[in-house]
């Protein structure tokens, strides 16, 4: 007795017969059809063992129906888009959806690289640098007068120049005299300790800190011996070429203050009037 070759599904018998196998189980092509096959995107029948099936992202169409949705050329064989399940040729989809570039304004088409800045697009050959005119890419750019420039080109032809190094200032400059420093640059004539945000004066238009200044020109208090600053308000009393201040202007003998009251010397001393009547 003949062994038996039959459909899986139908147990008909495939002697004869053209079958398909899914999983080394034979189907008549009945069975498999209606079992297994796709039904295609566009027209809504079954896509058959005898057509091609074109799928994509989990949808099946017959190759006659793999077209665009806008203009109904084929799309077998050819790069195309998709937007809200709609398949686009990329002439269809770039007159339709895709941005224009800032330079050249021609469509920038899907699946190419492009650069965006602030809402507009490049193509990637079309970033480039307005001075020097070299592609900028991924590096760093600073926009002016609605141009793109490469930092090394508007360094050269924006920034201020650094009185003290003569290097660019590309941010967190210090203005001294209406000249751009670098902070770092900006520091103390004397100690060379950095001024920006710190109280500072100058003499002979050189920058020094408080301690320095006090150091090398302030006067010194005839009662403490320590300097004067005279900033900020400091108040201090000045007699004979002699400077004290305010706390330290007092009777050498009783230091009651003297600041406002009558006074008298004996040799570099002073002395209230109670003190001195003796003198």
């Amino acid at each position: 007795m003949a062994e038996r070759f039959d459909c899986y599904h139908c147990e008909d018998s495939l002697f004869g017969r053209k079958y398909i196998l899914r999983e080394e189980r034979p189907y008549c092509v009945a069975c498999f059809e209606a079992l297994f096959a796709s039904t295609c995107e566009e027209c809504g029948k079954l896509i058959g063992c005898d057509c091609k099936d074109l799928s994509y992202k989990d949808r099946h169409w017959h190759e006659a129906c793999f077209h665009c949705s806008r203009c109904r050329g084929s799309l077998v064989d050819k790069p195309f888009a998709a937007k809200e399940d709609q398949l686009l040729c990329t002439d269809c989809y770039s007159q339709e959806y895709s941005s224009r570039c800032q330079e050249c304004k021609k469509s920038i088409m899907p699946g190419t690289r492009k650069m965006e800045y602030k809402g507009s697009s490049w193509h990637e050959t079309c970033f480039i640098c307005h001075r020097c005119q070299q592609p900028i890419g991924t590096k760093s750019f600073i926009p002016k007068d609605g141009q793109n420039f490469c930092v090394p080109c508007y360094e050269r032809q924006y920034a201020l120049q650094c009185v003290q190094c003569k290097k660019p200032v590309t941010s967190g400059g210090v203005t001294y005299r209406e000249q751009p420093w670098h902070r770092e640059c900006f520091v103390c004539t004397a100690c060379k300790k950095p001024l920006s945000g710190q109280r500072f004066t100058s003499r002979d238009e050189f920058a020094y800190c408080l301690g320095c200044f006090c150091d090398l020109y302030a006067k010194k208090c005839a009662g403490c011996a320590s300097p004067i600053s005279g900033l900020g308000g400091t108040k201090y009393i000045s007699f004979e070429e002699r400077q004290w201040h305010n706390d330290c202007f007092n009777c050498k003998k009783c230091s009651l203050s003297l600041v406002g009251r009558g006074f008298l010397t004996e040799r570099d001393d002073i002395l209230c009037p109670d003190c001195g009547k003796d003198i």
